[in-house]
């Protein structure tokens, strides 16, 4: 997720950041062994790397979180809130250098939970937390029967659709098939020169784009615990997207089009459908110049639709000390008025049951906490996932110019050489 979210780009910005961070390490033993247990001398102060979703909110929201935790449990909370372009690069040279922050705010854990880095749920989780969480959340979050990835928000996928253009190609319902997309992106583009379906498969997030088509058609990156991502099903998925593209359905270039770009392109009115998530509609609303129309994504033979979701971790590392003030953390970001005012000042969706039901209030979301409790994610609980997911970035786009199957067959041998 990223001010209307992100994904990860490396920056060279590390070391300064690191040298910051650790300035303001506040009294955890910031440089003490990442893999400490939370023993020894008790700390009065923890750290927080906070990744930046938007400008106007992460920051005040987690002040403001740092204040209430003082008063309420004595510890003071050093805020450090990061850009997703540059908090990866951060965060992975402070582990490095055994400096880590007491709690990190990342889309990936898997990798430091592998490395024995984090506390799991049993030791700094109240048992009531746990059992609020969304099982599909749990399931992602654990790492070898253990839990650790803890979820602070979440986001899923839907089609979006122009009813503008709709009305103006004569379409008078949201597609529920494939085949119905394509017919749909054909007439919007011969009705009115607009592009028929946004399609983003740049290096921002070609993996969630992806992920909501191959869900939608039988497929996985993963199947019985090992990669799956050129299985059959997903050849077809590709080789359907090259197709949407061949036929200059889509917008001009989609192996360079950034999710970014590919939400202007709707939000200008030049696109007919593109794969959205709350914080689109929300600057739909603000904008008011699309009327726009949300509906389930079409499954490849009308079968129930599938949804992407995405998650972010607050994960803890141990260190000597610091668990109990970690505890009081999680004990006040999952109290329900701290976590629901987060999510909603961010726009994205709740992590827990509690929070479903307090978000039911809003109609417009509808659409997501139906198939929230089920939604598919990709592999984060495998710790080779975010190498995985960087060459998927960086390669995926490449099935428009080439080989839908030869594309996958090499990221699929990449997978294995991580694995």
């Amino acid at each position: 997720m990223s001010s209307t979210r992100r994904h990860i780009m490396l920056a060279a910005t590390a070391v300064t950041g690191a040298m910051v961070l650790s300035a303001c390490g506040g009294g955890t033993g910031a440089g003490q062994a990442a893999g400490g247990s939370g023993d020894g001398e008790k700390a009065t102060s923890i750290t927080l790397m906070a990744a930046e979703y938007s400008k106007d909110n992460t920051k005040a929201f987690w002040d403001a979180f740092a204040k209430e935790y003082k008063s309420k449990y004595g510890y003071t909370l050093n805020v450090n809130v990061v850009s997703w372009d540059n908090i990866d690069q951060q965060s992975s040279t402070m582990i490095q250098n055994n400096q880590p922050p007491d709690i990190l705010n990342l889309n990936a854990y898997a990798s430091y939970a592998k490395d024995g880095l984090l506390y799991d749920a049993d030791a700094v989780l109240p048992s009531e937390v746990k059992s609020d969480i969304l099982p599909t959340f749990v399931q992602y979050g654990t790492y070898d029967g253990k839990f650790y990835g803890f979820p602070d928000l979440s986001s899923a996928r839907a089609l979006f659709y122009n009813k503008t253009l709709f009305d103006k190609a004569g379409i008078s319902a949201p597609p529920t098939t494939w085949a119905e997309l394509e017919a749909d992106a054909k007439k919007v583009k011969d009705a009115t020169g607009d592009a028929g379906y946004a399609m983003p498969l740049g290096p921002e997030e070609a993996q969630g784009e992806f992920s909501m088509w191959l869900f939608n058609n039988g497929g996985d990156w993963k199947s019985d615990g090992s990669w799956s991502i050129n299985s059959d099903k997903n050849v077809e998925t590709l080789t359907f997207l090259k197709k949407l593209a061949d036929e200059e359905l889509t917008q001009s270039n989609p192996a360079r089009t950034n999710r970014a770009d590919a939400f202007d392109l709707f939000k200008s009115g030049k696109a007919g459908m593109v794969v959205g998530f709350s914080p689109l509609a929300a600057a739909l609303d603000a904008d008011k110049t699309v009327d726009y129309g949300v509906a389930p994504f079409p499954s490849n033979d009308g079968s129930e639709s599938k949804t992407f979701g995405v998650t972010d971790y607050l994960m803890a590392f141990k260190k000597s000390g610091n668990q109990d003030a970690v505890k009081a953390f999680y004990e006040l970001y999952y109290d329900k008025d701290q976590i629901n005012a987060f999510i909603e000042k961010e726009g994205f969706l709740p992590v827990t049951t509690s929070g479903l039901e307090y978000f039911q209030k809003d109609d417009a979301l509808k659409v997501y906490l139906d198939t929230l409790p089920n939604a598919r994610l990709t592999p984060t609980d495998d710790p080779t996932w975010d190498k995985v997911k960087l060459a998927v970035q960086q390669n995926l786009g490449a099935a428009m110019t080439e080989d839908p199957k030869s594309v996958l067959d090499k990221l699929q041998q990449s997978a294995e050489a991580e694995s």
